[in-house]
């Protein structure tokens, strides 16, 4: 390992880590309310889930190719694989020893009970068998294996049940596996008028087993469960139909490589060691944790409706701009946008009161000639995707620009974009290579004085759903030069205009990297002259080495740099002669912070940027990305003191220490309960509401 990359930066997959750490930090937070504890503790296991399809397969993927490079942290592909697994076994027997141990004891004593079979009651056993006579049985399929039935296929993140056989005539020995359907609650009320007493669906089928198997014997039976790699190398340069081709790709997806193995601490080592080679894993890829495996099923008790264990609710408010609007008046919602651009915080603003009333509004005004769009990600119902719809029906210019390949939302972006055609919307994906993760929507409009574009860009997707729980900005402007800006953008994405300038946009892969690069080279220039000098960012994730590597440059000469980073952070905070005037912060919560910022001093003249753009290579180098310049000193207040509060020391956040360690700061020196950054927000949203 080199000493001096090593000591330069985090490696990516362990901070991820970090961040997962940071996640269950939350669920074993006994401030938080119990049901929102436990959705922290199943969207811990999901984003595992995730790291293991996808990254811990990238570097299995380059083991086997024998890659021995290291990386920027000095790690070479095998070393790395073995500190990250070690990790991650500790991570997953401390969630497991937290929720045995602390979590079951904390709902049972409000009544919310995990049973075993020995628990239940004589009425109880009855319904239940009652209940899988009738509704579970029929679903099942047995699938045994033998030398006309090959080892069956076992898809990725599929709970199982591995069941050892033999034939009481014979005395010869089988296996069989039955797979937990998905299409059932994981957890099984014990009966209909019982109170939030549950068993697994998996301890129902175990106990029925000579039923899926009459006439054998049951010698002995487990869980099991398999993730898959689900990443996806994509080679676009030598296909004539993207859509086609992803198509193939999607399908050959559940049959990746297996990379991790979840099984009961309890299993005997020999069917341990047959199912292992069964499946081709490694041992040191094989998870051991008391049963039940794949606590994402958790969910379902999440969302139990007890409000005393939940959030107290919040509702976002519409912005003071569109409060007097009519319903169906979009003259006045873009006569709104022509008085002045209008910034907004999600989830505190609506969204729906906003950017999907935007685009409604474009599509209902007879006076839209033109709409175009980037889709990203979105709802399965979404309304801005049947907004779009009926535009094109109704003769107005639609352009949908769809990133069909935004991971795992693959399908329903091709199932999108096909009815998006079907309608008459020109549908494009973006430029050859380049994913396109820019948030953009423009509106055409022919107006009495000549024709007049309206835009919205944000930080976050076109999602309804999402953005009631995601923390992100957006503006709503009628600005020329900005919204010139994206009829240029637009037309680089549709056609060709490689040599396209902007005026208020940072663009990826063009200008988005070296417009940072400059900026913080300014700091440091202003900074040696003297002059008012300071960099602060918020974003979900750093790790390009270019930008890190400018930032203790920053940092060495004397400029404050201030960082608030969600996820992954590759840059190491507060290292004498590396990055001694680094301060990162991190900030979980509620609401998922999505939010990007990008403020520079510059001399007192204090720019703000937000943008859909992290600092990352695939970001910057691989995707068609957007940071626009924030140019109203009211929204420049607002972005400072939303970025200000996330670095405050007086209130709670995690602090990056020592390089690359973790800490939480909940009290203060008095040993008093700070208040989050979201709940200071959601008061202060709900004072300019009252």
């Amino acid at each position: 390992m080199s000493t001096k990359s090593a000591s330069r930066f985090t490696d990516r997959e362990l901070s991820w880590l970090d961040f997962n750490q940071r996640v269950l930090e939350l669920a074993e937070d006994k401030e938080i309310p119990l049901l929102e504890r436990i959705r922290f503790l199943a969207i811990f296991n999901s984003n595992l889930d995730e790291f293991f399809m996808v990254r811990v397969a990238s570097l299995k993927r380059k083991i086997e190719a024998g890659v021995v490079n290291v990386n920027s942290a000095g790690y070479a592909p095998r070393e790395q694989m073995e500190v990250v697994l070690k990790r991650t076994h500790e991570l997953v027997e401390r969630q497991s020893k937290f929720f045995h141990n602390e979590l079951l004891p904390e709902l049972s004593k409000i009544r919310i009970n995990f049973l075993s079979w020995d628990d239940l009651s004589e009425s109880e056993i009855v319904y239940l068998q009652e209940l899988f006579t009738s509704k579970i049985y029929p679903v099942l399929t047995p699938l045994g294996v033998d030398p006309a039935h090959p080892f069956p296929h076992i898809s990725g993140l599929s709970l199982n049940i591995g069941i050892q056989l033999r034939n009481p005539e014979s005395l010869e020995e089988f296996f069989a596996r039955v797979k937990i359907p998905l299409n059932l609650p994981r957890f099984i009320a014990t009966s209909d008028g019982a109170k939030n007493r549950y068993i697994p669906l998996e301890l129902l089928i175990r106990k029925n087993l000579n039923q899926l198997f009459p006439g054998m014997e049951i010698l002995t039976h487990y869980t099991f469960r398999l993730t898959r790699n689900q990443d996806m190398e994509l080679d676009e340069e030598e296909t004539d139909d993207i859509l086609l081709t992803l198509e193939k790709e999607l399908q050959k997806r559940r049959f990746g490589t297996p990379v991790r193995l979840e099984v009961p601490l309890d299993i005997p080592t020999k069917i341990l060691a047959d199912l292992a080679y069964e499946l081709e894993i490694d041992e040191s890829e094989i998870i051991k944790y008391e049963e039940p495996l794949d606590l994402t099923g958790l969910n379902q008790i999440a969302d139990l409706e007890i409000p005393n264990l939940k959030f107290s609710p919040f509702s976002s408010s519409t912005p003071p701009q569109f409060t007097e609007i009519e319903e169906d008046s979009p003259e006045e919602f873009f006569a709104a946008l022509r008085h002045g651009e209008i910034l907004l915080h999600h989830p505190y603003d609506s969204f729906t009161s906003t950017v999907v009333k935007f685009l409604e509004s474009a599509t209902a005004d007879p006076n839209v000639l033109a709409i175009k769009q980037t889709l990203y990600r979105t709802s399965g119902d979404s309304p801005i995707m049947n907004a779009l719809i009926e535009a094109a029906e109704a003769g107005k210019q639609v352009l949908a620009v769809v990133e069909i390949r935004a991971r795992f939302d693959e399908m329903a972006n091709m199932k999108w974009a096909r009815k998006l055609e079907d309608a008459g919307v020109h549908v494009v994906y973006g430029l050859l290579g380049l994913k396109t993760h820019a948030k953009l929507s423009l509106v055409v409009r022919e107006e009495p004085s000549g024709i007049r574009r309206y835009c919205h860009v944000g930080t976050g997707n076109y999602n309804p759903k999402t953005a009631r729980f995601y923390d992100d900005f957006g503006l709503l402007s009628a600005d020329f030069s900005l919204c010139d800006d994206l009829t240029k953008l637009f037309n680089q994405l549709s056609g060709f205009a490689p040599s396209t300038t902007f005026a208020r946009l940072l663009v990826a892969p063009k200008t988005l990297r070296s417009g940072i690069l400059a900026r913080i080279e300014n700091e440091i220039n202003n900074h040696n002259a003297g002059k008012p000098s300071g960099i602060r960012f918020k974003l979900n994730s750093l790790l390009d080495e270019e930008i890190i590597e400018a930032l203790y440059r920053a940092s060495n000469v004397g400029v404050p740099v201030k960082l608030v980073v969600r996820g992954i952070c590759a840059l190491k905070a507060g290292v004498p002669g590396l990055s001694e005037n680094i301060v990162v912060r991190s900030v979980l919560g509620r609401f998922l912070e999505h939010t990007r910022i990008y403020n520079f001093v510059a001399a007192g003249e204090n720019e703000y940027w937000i943008g859909s753009a992290d600092l990352m290579h695939r970001n910057l180098d691989r995707r068609i990305e957007s940071l626009i310049r924030v140019e109203r000193s009211d929204h420049k207040l607002e972005l400072d003191q939303a970025i200000a509060e996330d670095l405050s020391d007086d209130l709670s956040t995690w602090h990056l220490i020592e390089g690359d360690k973790w800490q939480r700061r909940v009290s203060d020196a008095a040993g008093n309960k700070l208040q989050t950054p979201q709940e200071v927000m959601m008061e202060r949203k709900r004072r300019l509401h009252l």
